[in-house]
């Protein structure tokens, strides 16, 4: 009888894992995993079957008071068998056991049907946009030390959560030169960061308190991977977003349905916030 067993997830199970995300034809590299397990090392899980990996689920917690949920995936020869609603189940009891109050992710389509039945309530729309990077001009700054102090207390206080410690290890990983936006007086406006993927170079997160310091941290980012592949998963509350990106040659690729579980929180949605930091981990 076949029996399907769920532990944590470990460093030594990522090539497994990386066999899952390139089935799902997702983006996600080593590192990103990695950066998961760092954050996460007690809320990363596995299902196997005969000692083989063949479904993964993380977690990662910003704070008490939210938390994200993401690379929900199972081998396709294995579904059907009720593996993810099971690590689904343990991934939301290691939260609520955590204190975490609310509970989101990112939901493809297909599986937007598991976590309605889990008791996840669509909150709003991301959108997958891509295209290659083009020229253009660099009206933006370097993120210096000062500026990351300052791009650190810009993001808590648009995605409502404290994950200091994710955007401090994206900003090391960025695939290009991290940039700021500023006034005339030299008070910040935003902050964009990209990393490297495994089908496209990832813009995010990028935030901005309007459509001007979007548009110039967007420019700026693009200019540095000319030629290049991107991705960049928009926040749709953001005003004038989709006119910003269709202007830059890119073209809307599918949508994610973001939903929430628990007590209900404006944190991780906010209309200053451009392109998410990922569908993992919002």
């Amino acid at each position: 009888m076949m029996q399907i067993e769920v532990r944590l997830l470990r460093d030594s199970d990522i090539p497994a894992a990386l066999r899952l995300k390139e089935l799902a034809q997702w983006n996600q590299t080593e590192n990103d995993w990695l950066r998961l397990l760092h954050l996460e090392p007690s809320g990363c899980f596995c299902a196997t079957i005969d000692g083989d990996v063949v479904a993964t689920t993380t977690t990662t917690t910003y704070g008490h008071e939210l938390a994200w949920i993401g690379m929900v995936l199972v081998d396709p020869g294995r579904r059907q068998l009720g593996i993810a609603t099971k690590l689904m189940h343990v991934a939301i009891d290691y939260l609520s056991r955590a204190g975490v109050t609310t509970i989101k992710l990112d939901a493809t389509l297909a599986g937007r049907s598991l976590y309605e039945n889990l008791g996840f309530k669509k909150e709003s729309l991301i959108e997958r946009w891509e295209g290659i990077a083009g020229t253009g001009a660099v009206a933006c700054s370097p993120l210096d030390t000062a500026a990351r102090r300052e791009a650190l207390v810009l993001d808590r206080r648009a995605f409502g959560a404290e994950r200091s410690k994710l955007i401090e290890m994206l900003i090391e990983d960025s695939y290009v030169a991290p940039l700021v936006a500023t006034k005339a007086d030299g008070r910040l406006t935003g902050y964009a960061l990209a990393r490297q993927g495994t089908a496209a170079v990832y813009v995010g997160p990028l935030l901005a308190t309007g459509t001007d310091a979007a548009t110039t941290l967007l420019e700026g980012l693009l200019s540095q991977m000319s030629g290049q592949r991107v991705y960049i998963d928009m926040n749709t509350d953001f005003e004038g977003g989709r006119k910003i990106l269709t202007e830059r040659g890119l073209v809307k690729q599918r949508d994610l349905i973001r939903m929430s579980y628990g007590k209900e929180s404006k944190a991780g949605s906010s209309p200053s916030i451009f392109a998410i930091a990922g569908p993992e981990i919002g």
